[in-house]
């Protein structure tokens, strides 16, 4: 028996939010869940301040914010995941890859001029 693919849970009304969530998804095995789309047990699962950041879901854990990004790049299938494994060797490299995720998240805006994806319309 397989296990679920985890489930990468992203800001779905961020453009650059869903163009990562894309990148990783074409790069490994996920299933995307936006914010707008989180059933009530996958919301259970999610801190309060769930919208803060990304998480990856697994079948016995729950990734949150860089730790989450980490975990998604480890996972893929191309060269990203050495750096991914390798930041885990470096000394203090929790609050490395938690400051490097909030700079990124804070200014997403600002990175979404370079990378993004519009989300389809809501109706």
């Amino acid at each position: 028996m397989s296990e679920t693919p985890p489930r990468l849970v992203y800001d779905d009304d961020c453009g650059f939010c869903t163009w990562c969530a894309e990148y990783a998804d074409a790069r490994g095995e996920f299933e995307l869940v936006g914010f707008e789309e989180l059933s009530p047990d996958q919301l259970a699962r999610l801190p309060d301040d769930y919208e803060n950041c990304a998480h990856l879901l697994t079948e016995d854990r729950v990734y949150s914010c860089g730790e989450a990004l980490e975990e998604a790049v480890a996972r893929l299938e191309s060269p990203s995941k050495y750096a991914a494994r390798g930041l885990r060797r470096l000394p203090a490299h929790e609050r490395i890859r938690e400051r490097g995720y909030r700079l990124v998240a804070d200014n997403r805006v600002l990175f979404g001029k370079v990378a993004r994806r519009d989300p389809p319309a809501r109706q």
